[in-house]
């Protein structure tokens, strides 16, 4: 037996006293994980942000994963291979799914480029509670904003394994809500997302009316 089997062995799934559906009801408000992907550039990170605000405002709980940030922590051990990306990818999706049994909407805003690892993220939380959310704004249209100059190095071979460049980005073939993010604004953005949560999980108990 093997040293990894032999922990393996020694493991018991813990029960916990709480679950899942008394933590929503001490919310107020159903969990869910918003999955923002899309190339680098395409408003993720801003959208997540601005969307978790009028959530917050709502009252609702919430946190945002951001990729650059969990690669600050959680993943600064991995790189850019397409086998660290997904590992990278199977971390954030464990950690989203903690969120979820803890009553909150999570925010996971990465690239993702692999759709079988956005796949696999959707499996682990309830059916109904996983939102893919495309943030679709093409190479041309990223590489113009390039606001940390990736693209530009990623042209001159300075960064390698960049998604869209030098690297596969598997688009989303049939997520839950598109945003033209080259073409509307934040705010339409905002509220695409906004009428999609809440659609699917209801207003938040104590929100006030808009």
């Amino acid at each position: 037996m093997s040293r990894r089997e032999f922990f393996n062995d020694a493991l018991f799934w813990q029960g916990q006293s709480v679950d899942a559906q008394e933590r929503e009801r001490l919310a107020g408000h159903g969990a869910a994980v918003l999955w923002f992907t899309g190339l680098s550039g395409a408003g993720k990170s801003t959208l997540a942000s601005a969307v978790e605000r009028r959530l917050h405002d709502l009252q609702c709980r919430t946190f945002v994963l951001d990729g650059d940030n969990l690669r600050h922590g959680l993943c600064s051990d991995l790189g850019f291979t397409a086998e660290d990306r997904h590992e990278n990818i199977r971390r954030a999706s464990e950690v989203a799914a903690l969120f979820v049994q803890s009553g909150a909407i999570v925010l996971s805003a990465l690239i993702s480029p692999f759709a079988a690892d956005r796949a696999r993220a959707r499996r682990l939380v309830p059916e109904g509670r996983f939102f893919e959310i495309y943030c679709n704004a093409s190479v041309v249209d990223c590489e113009r904003r390039d606001v940390k100059g990736l693209y530009r190095r990623a042209r001159s071979g300075e960064v390698r394994d960049f998604s869209g460049i030098s690297s596969p980005y598997e688009a989303p073939g049939a997520p839950d809500l598109v945003l033209h993010t080259a073409r509307d604004s934040v705010e339409q953005c905002v509220e695409q997302v906004l009428e999609l949560v809440l659609a699917r999980l209801g207003r938040p108990q104590g929100a006030q009316p808009a």
